[in-house]
C-alpha cells in the first residue's frame, strides 16, 4: 500500500487550496508513475499517518514517504521536486539554502496558507 508500484506517497491536506494547487501542479508535471497522492483526511491517509507516527487531527506539512522513509517541511518538498527530472536542478540549488531558513519560510507559509489561499470543504483534486 505504501509505495505500491515503487511510487512515493505524498500525504497532503485535501481541504487546503494551496496544497490542492501544489498537488494539481505535481500531477501535471511529474511523470505519472512517480507519486501516489492521498489526502490526510482519507482513511488511507489516516492509516499512513498513524503508521509513521504523525498526528492525525491536522497536518501542517506535506509528507513524502519514499524508499528512504518519511520527509517533511522543506526537506520533504525539495525531495518531491528533485524526483521530477526537469526540476532536479532547482531542488539542488534550493538545497544550498540553510535548512533553518528554508523551514522558517515553509512554516510561515504553512501557518498562513488558509488565510492566504482559502480552504475547501473537501479535496478539490480530481484523481484519475
Amino acid at each position: 500500500m505504501e509505495t505500491s508500484l515503487n511510487k512515493s506517497v505524498i500525504i497532503f491536506d485535501g481541504e487546503c487550496n494551496l496544497c490542492n494547487g501544489v498537488v494539481g501542479w505535481l500531477m501535471q508535471f511529474a511523470p505519472e508513475d512517480l507519486f501516489h497522492f492521498t489526502p490526510f483526511q482519507s482513511p488511507k491517509g489516516q492509516d499512513l499517518l498513524k503508521k509513521h507516527g504523525y498526528p492525525t487531527e491536522q497536518l501542517d506539512t506535506v509528507i513524502l514517504i519514499d524508499e528512504n522513509g518519511s520527509h517533511t517541511h522543506s526537506d520533504g518538498f525539495l525531495r518531491i521536486i528533485s524526483k521530477i527530472p526537469k526540476w532536479k536542478r532547482v531542488a539542488a540549488l534550493l538545497a544550498f539554502i540553510p535548512r533553518m531558513l528554508r523551514d522558517s519560510i515553509y512554516k510561515l507559509a504553512s501557518r498562513n496558507r488558509v488565510k492566504w489561499f482559502g480552504q475547501s470543504q473537501s479535496c478539490t483534486i480530481n484523481f484519475r
